[in-house]
């Protein structure tokens, strides 16, 4: 049963264009909230698992690639924030001047290193792997016009041995995502966020 919110509530948008698994579990950590709210979920693929995934919420999903159809339904659900998850796309640069401090995005590794144009996904976690180094983690950061560059909100480190696979490094990274990604976003949205990082 989906708890009735209050009138102002605090309304997320959440931009995927995977599997969904960040978005099933930040839908599943507010549903319990009063003041807030995921609105609506919005994909620029078909036919990939976030939709199928999340067919079981009472969350409007929408599949469309063009940001100013992206901008109505953003509007009619009265959206406050965007939370990005996995969403494999540049936005452009009106989109985020006009929710400018307003777009959060997860990256499954310690930025500023290994971000930017095609590091996402498998390709982040196997380019770490073969660096070498010996820490990686995620990182939370504000949105704008350029890959990875915005303020980084939150960042947790964990050390990575060297039996590790890139798989293995996958999978404990994800864990941080599914951990602190909904608790960041809380403090993000009710303003009692403050720079966060975590060993």
């Amino acid at each position: 049963m989906r708890i009735e919110k209050l009138e102002n509530a605090i309304n997320i948008a959440i931009f995927a264009s995977g599997e969904g698994s960040n978005a099933e579990n930040i839908i599943q950590y507010f549903e319990p909230f009063l003041d807030a709210n995921v609105a609506c979920v919005i994909s620029n693929k078909e036919n990939v698992g976030v939709l199928k995934r999340l067919r079981r919420y009472k969350v409007p999903t929408y599949c469309t690639k063009w940001y100013k159809e992206m901008d109505r339904i953003l509007t009619k659900h009265k959206v406050h924030y965007i939370v990005l998850d996995g969403y494999l796309d540049k936005i452009p640069i009106n989109f985020c001047k006009k929710y400018m401090y307003k777009i959060i995005n997860i990256h499954p590794a310690l930025l500023p290193r290994f971000g930017g144009k095609g590091m996402y996904g498998d390709n982040v976690h196997q380019a770490v792997k073969k660096s070498g180094v010996a820490e990686t983690g995620i990182s939370i950061h504000i949105v704008n016009e350029e890959y990875n560059t915005g303020k980084i909100i939150f960042q947790k480190i964990i050390k990575i041995i060297p039996e590790d696979t890139w798989q293995d490094i996958k999978s404990k990274v994800h864990e941080l995502e599914l951990k602190f990604y909904p608790l960041v976003i809380e403090k993000f949205i009710k303003g009692t966020y403050k720079y966060l990082y975590e060993r």
